[in-house]
């Protein structure tokens, strides 16, 4: 951008958005929420109990899903994957991890109402690529 000043032109400084973003970034890896949820994923990643219920669950989702696309889906397979759901959320430090993910996001969309206000489009929403479903 620049601007006339007695016949010559001189620049205006524009604002370093890349730079301001990276700040930004940098800004969020230092808030609570951000270290909370650092260190519960870390305390899940460590955690064997909590390693084997994902393992597990993750094997009955996807024996699900089969079964849903040859047909074979009944209730009770359905109930096996929530049930499997249940018991590994209630395992403390998978709770706790959770519960710091949801305090992380609500502070990350706060942020992006932040950002978006002043823009005629959800910044955070739009971000992401044009085929999104709401």
């Amino acid at each position: 951008m620049s601007t006339e000043s007695d016949g010559e032109f001189e620049t205006t400084a524009e604002p370093d958005v890349d730079a301001l973003a990276r700040q930004l970034g940098d800004a969020i890896t230092e808030l609570p929420e951000y270290e909370t949820f650092e260190e519960a994923r870390a305390a899940v990643e460590a955690d064997p109990d909590v390693q084997e219920k994902i393992s597990e669950f993750e094997r009955l989702r996807q024996e699900f899903a089969l079964a849903r696309q040859t047909g074979r889906a009944d209730e009770a397979a359905v109930e096996e994957v929530r049930q499997a759901q249940q018991e590994l959320h209630a395992m403390p430090t998978m709770a706790t991890y959770l519960d710091a993910q949801e305090a992380l996001q609500r502070r990350l969309e706060t942020l992006n109402e932040l950002i978006s206000d002043p823009l005629s489009v959800d910044f955070g929403g739009e971000a992401g690529g044009c085929c999104q479903d709401d």
